[in-house]
């Protein structure tokens, strides 16, 4: 507890001793109260009441004029949190086997369904998940389709990969992952609108956005070429990387006998080369698990802890109890401690 104004608890003392100087000088003074009958029976023995509540009203209202305050040491922990786009591949070529959890040959569909599962809710040892990030699901084929938009509640977008399907339809079959990108740079980029809205304190707190494309093939579908859509995400601020998932058996050697890139996996590159992020080829689970593990680890949101003081007015007690004293001892001297001159 401290005081705003402490020298006005020095006029204490000083009230005091002028309240008994005036009760004196108002007095008389007579040489004995021996000859007074029973000088302390009936009301008179209260006579002392209204007056010491008259000099607590004085006390308590010197105190409150003094600003007690009451003071508390706060911390706050603020999160600069990640805006993350899933992009995931959903054509027919994704129904091909790759080597899966526990070396179990799986769809490659499975294994990113599972992959991706884990990124966003965590899997208890390589991956944390990302409870403090805005996270949207984009799915493509020959269209790009949203599955979730960007939302904080990922128990229900973990729901909706794992019942992500393969696009069957020949007439909607293909791979349009230049769409997919360019429609996940937008929602991005509309963060901004959101800041006005109802999770204003939330958005304010992004302060990275990204995207995660995950495909097994070329694109050969859509309206915006992957060039394009990587210009507009570079444009909009937007971190994009790329995984190329595929049967490592099949990959190509040099003569060094490093692997080579295809015509593809060099476009996915440049993509994610153009726009800050990185790019990377998984041929199965424990691949694709290291490529999120390192995304993982470059993509986390920063946390720092401010302390701040907070001062609580408390004037308002003191002079609380000042009106009380008061008003009491004004009841009492009009009614049953009266004095009658």
């Amino acid at each position: 507890m401290t005081f705003l104004y402490p020298w006005v608890l020095a006029l204490i003392p000083l009230a005091l001793w002028l309240i008994r100087r005036r009760r004196d000088r108002s007095s008389v003074s007579v040489p004995s109260l021996s000859l007074w009958p029973d000088k302390e029976s009936g009301k008179a023995r209260y006579l002392w009441i209204p007056m010491t509540l008259r000099r607590l009203a004085i006390i308590c209202i010197l105190i409150s004029l003094a600003r007690p305050q009451w003071t508390s040491q706060r911390s706050l922990d603020i999160s600069e949190g990640i805006a993350i786009q899933m992009l995931v591949d959903v054509s027919s070529s994704m129904d091909m086997d790759l080597k899966g959890f526990a070396d179990e040959k799986t769809s490659r569909m499975e294994v990113a369904k599972k992959m991706v599962s884990n990124f966003i809710a965590g899997d208890g040892k390589t991956l944390n998940g990302r409870s403090g990030d805005l996270i949207g699901l984009i799915t493509f084929a020959r269209y790009a389709d949203t599955r979730s938009p960007l939302t904080f509640g990922h128990d229900a977008l973990v729901q909706i990969v794992e019942d992500l399907q393969i696009q069957e339809r020949p007439n909607e079959d293909g791979t349009a992952y230049g769409d997919a990108l360019a429609l996940a740079a937008a929602r991005l980029k509309k963060l901004d609108e959101l800041k006005h809205g109802d999770f204003q304190a939330d958005i304010e707190s992004v302060k990275s956005r990204v995207i995660i494309l995950l495909t097994d093939g070329e694109n050969n579908s859509g309206a915006h070429l992957p060039q394009e859509a990587a210009g507009l995400a570079k444009e909009w601020g937007c971190k994009v990387y790329t995984i190329s998932l595929g049967d490592s058996s099949f990959a190509k050697t040099n003569a060094l006998g490093d692997e080579t890139l295809t015509a593809a996996e060099k476009l996915l590159e440049h993509i994610s080369n153009e726009t800050g992020g990185i790019f990377r080829k998984a041929g199965d689970y424990q691949s694709l698990l290291s490529v999120y593990a390192e995304i993982d680890k470059l993509e986390r949101a920063e946390f720092s802890t401010r302390s701040y003081e907070v001062q609580s007015e408390w004037f308002w007690f003191p002079l609380s109890i000042a009106f009380i004293s008061l008003l009491a001892a004004l009841i009492l001297e009009a009614t049953i401690l009266r004095v009658v001159p």
